[in-house]
């Protein structure tokens, strides 16, 4: 399509097959990963360039955004998750920091270019956007605050031509999920409650950014799509 794409967190696990979805159809697209590791560590893909950004550094946000000529999509796929560890007042801070204040100091310095290209953005919420998780009160509180922002944002940047979405991914196998995937008496539960019995890949969510970010959702906007096999309506 030769788009101009931003993946923020797209140097593995979900961006990285959001990356690469995009860039196999043709688009440019810049994925970025959280440390020089990270992205050194990045599998090669068609299409895609890696570089290293700090989301919670928003001079660095600001530079990155501003190198673009034209951007036609932003993907926000930055997050961490620190279980057991966010009762710590500092861990939450940290991960509401990254994963919500991250996506907003990113959609902000983007927006001007995406209305110059009547452009869209996609976030990523996650089931724990509708409910709680007693081991990640920080990461639940922030992909709740992802799934507002979403909609705030549709409805203050729609007048700029800007869409924005999220999805909300499931249970999905990635180096993140390895030590569940693992364990029986975890992966167990899991399975037995998702109706389609297995787990995703990123390509099953890449798929419906995909859609969001094309002419076919042309009027969707402020809309959180579960990604997830049936698990949230079980």
């Amino acid at each position: 399509m030769n788009r101009d794409v931003l993946v923020v967190g797209g140097t593995g696990g979900i961006g990285w097959g959001i990356a690469q979805r995009f860039g196999a159809d043709g688009d440019r697209v810049l994925a970025t990963g959280a440390s020089g590791r990270e992205v050194e560590a990045a599998r090669p893909a068609e299409g895609v360039s890696f570089e290293v950004l700090d989301v919670r550094d928003q001079r660095a946000v600001d530079a990155l955004v501003g190198r673009f000529a034209t951007l036609d999509v932003v993907v926000n796929c930055a997050g961490v998750i620190r279980r057991g560890m966010e009762h710590d007042p500092a861990v939450f801070a940290e991960v509401i920091d990254i994963n919500l204040n991250g996506t907003m100091r990113v959609c902000a310095a983007a927006r001007t270019r995406l209305a110059a290209r009547r452009g869209c953005i996609v976030n990523t919420a996650s089931m724990l956007s509708f409910f709680g998780g007693g081991l990640v009160p920080g990461y639940s509180a922030s992909k709740g605050g992802v799934a507002q922002l979403t909609k705030s944002l549709a409805i203050a940047y729609a007048d700029d031509g800007i869409r924005v979405n999220a999805i909300a991914p499931g249970w999905i196998a990635t180096p993140l999920t390895q030590a569940l995937q693992d364990d029986a008496a975890r992966s167990g539960p899991i399975l037995a409650r998702t109706p389609m019995k297995r787990w995703g890949t990123p390509a099953d969510v890449a798929g419906p950014v995909f859609f969001l970010a094309s002419a076919d959702a042309a009027f969707v906007t402020g809309a959180v799509v579960p990604v997830d096999g049936g698990y949230l309506i079980t």
